[in-house]
């Protein structure tokens, strides 16, 4: 597999942006982009904690839904 350089993935993501009409996915794109100016240690813990959820999801660490919903209303008092 050949990486491609920076320059060839700009040019592909202008290409793919010009021809999406989607606004949802166009404003996903744009949101992404902006989020990468955060404050660098926020970006580093956010990109930790993603990392780990992946790390966890690959080994079972996971909550049903009904789970979920039971430790919610628990601590809601519901």
């Amino acid at each position: 597999m050949i990486a491609m350089e920076t320059t060839d993935i700009k040019q592909e993501l202008r290409t793919l942006i010009d021809n999406e009409n989607d606004l949802r996915v166009l404003e996903a794109i744009r949101t992404l982009l902006v989020k990468t100016g955060l404050d660098p240690v926020l970006k580093e813990k956010l990109t930790s904690r993603a990392l780990k959820a992946e790390e966890d999801i690959k080994a079972g660490r996971v909550f049903t839904r009904e789970e979920i919903e039971k430790k919610l209303n628990s601590k809601l008092g519901l």
